[in-house]
């Protein structure tokens, strides 16, 4: 299989818009589970699961269809991943009760694991010569960027128009049209020879040999870093309701806006530091950001909290946009699309489990205790992560 690039001007701003897109309906419900709490009678551990049940989705995806886009084209695969959207979409908007929330949610994980691949690969392929570090800029930057619009449009459209559990995924719906008309009629295919995909089956997602020496440090910041996002994601809002006192659903998708905020501008620095530097120095920002995080905790300070998601998220983009360039560049480009989603598999696991077992916490020491108990681990795991990157860096691609 061969790739090829184009120099069409529109084809990486197409692919990223795209991206954002599809990425921010996997965010969407986080601020409204406190609505579904109540509706449904949830507890905080359910909720966890929830959103695991999402995580998973995007897990077995990677592992079954990981580098299907590697085979049929980058296009094909974005269609099928906005259907999929839409069609979790419909499951929120029928709000049928805990089981159509299950699948809605692993709905939307199916659809974030196509994305993860395709949509990056299509970025990187679409830049034109000279352009690879901005391509790379806005692969991650639409990534993070739509995954902190989804809460921050939901809760605005929950706190302040009707129909709070319905009208955030009707909108959605209507761009994700717009998403489908854009890679029909304007994205270009980047690969050559597209064909028939393979039979699904488990894959391992083991990256080729050259590129191993860059993806091993790269996957395990990046585990550490989602892990910090999935707490946001998945248990903030119930932080800042709960613990803080604070019941504007528009603050609180806000406060999870802040954490992919951050990670966006971490990203956006990230190419000036250079890998060696980046991905170290990412992971010691995020300890910082931890400790902010643990101590809002500690006080109840909704300040502390929100500069806490800033100063995590940036250190979290850093790391992220190195380790993602670094893996891209030098992945040989008939296996492009399987070595992301191998990255994006590590990802995801530090998105789910973390936050499983902070909601398994919250059962023995309540909710605070389970994100000071949460905080502590991750700062441990960051802090090993900044000193095995500065002991073995990364090659700069």
């Amino acid at each position: 299989m061969i790739i090829r690039r184009t120099d069409r001007r529109p084809g990486p701003l197409v692919a990223a818009v795209v991206f954002a897109i599809g990425m921010a309906g996997t965010t969407l419900p986080t601020p409204l589970y406190g609505l579904y709490r109540q509706e449904l009678g949830l507890s905080q551990l359910m909720v966890t699961v929830i959103f695991a049940a999402y995580a998973l989705g995007v897990i077995a995806v990677l592992l079954l269809a990981g580098n299907v886009s590697d085979e049929v084209g980058r296009r094909p695969v974005l269609l099928v991943a906005l259907g999929l959207s839409a069609a979790s979409a419909l499951c929120f908007v029928d709000e049928g009760g805990l089981p159509l929330l299950l699948l809605g949610r692993v709905l939307s994980g199916f659809a974030a694991g196509l994305f993860s691949g395709a949509a990056t690969a299509a970025v990187l392929e679409l830049a034109r010569p000279g352009g690879e570090a901005w391509a790379g800029f806005a692969a991650t930057a639409a990534n993070m960027g739509g995954l902190g619009c989804g809460p921050l449009l939901a809760g605005v459209l929950a706190q302040y128009a009707p129909w709070p559990l319905k009208l955030p995924f009707l909108v959605h719906l209507v761009l994700l049209a717009v998403a489908a008309v854009l890679v029909i009629r304007v994205l270009p295919e980047t690969v050559a020879e597209p064909g028939r995909p393979s039979p699904p089956r488990p894959r391992r997602l083991v990256p080729p040999p050259e590129v191993r020496g860059v993806f091993v440090p790269s996957a395990v910041a990046a585990f550490a870093g989602f892990s910090l996002l999935g707490l946001f994601t998945a248990v903030a809002p119930s932080f800042v309701g709960q613990t803080l006192g604070v019941h504007n659903l528009a603050v609180s998708g806000a406060v999870v806006f802040t954490v992919f905020l951050g990670s966006t501008t971490g990203q956006a620095l990230s190419g000036r530091l250079g890998v060696r530097r980046a991905l170290p120095g990412g992971c010691l920002v995020l300890v910082a950001g931890l400790l902010l995080v643990g101590a809002s905790l500690a006080v109840r300070s909704l300040p502390l909290l929100v500069a806490g998601a800033l100063c995590g998220g940036f250190g979290q983009g850093l790391a992220f946009r190195a380790g993602l360039t670094a893996v891209g560049a030098a992945a040989p480009p008939t296996h492009r699309g399987g070595t992301i989603s191998a990255f994006f598999l590590a990802a995801y696991v530090g998105i789910s489990l973390p936050v499983v077992g902070v909601g398994a916490l919250t059962l023995p020491l309540g909710l605070r205790g389970a994100g000071l108990t949460f905080a502590g681990c991750v700062i441990v795991v960051a802090v090993l992560v900044g000193v095995y990157v500065l002991r073995r860096p990364p090659s700069e691609g």
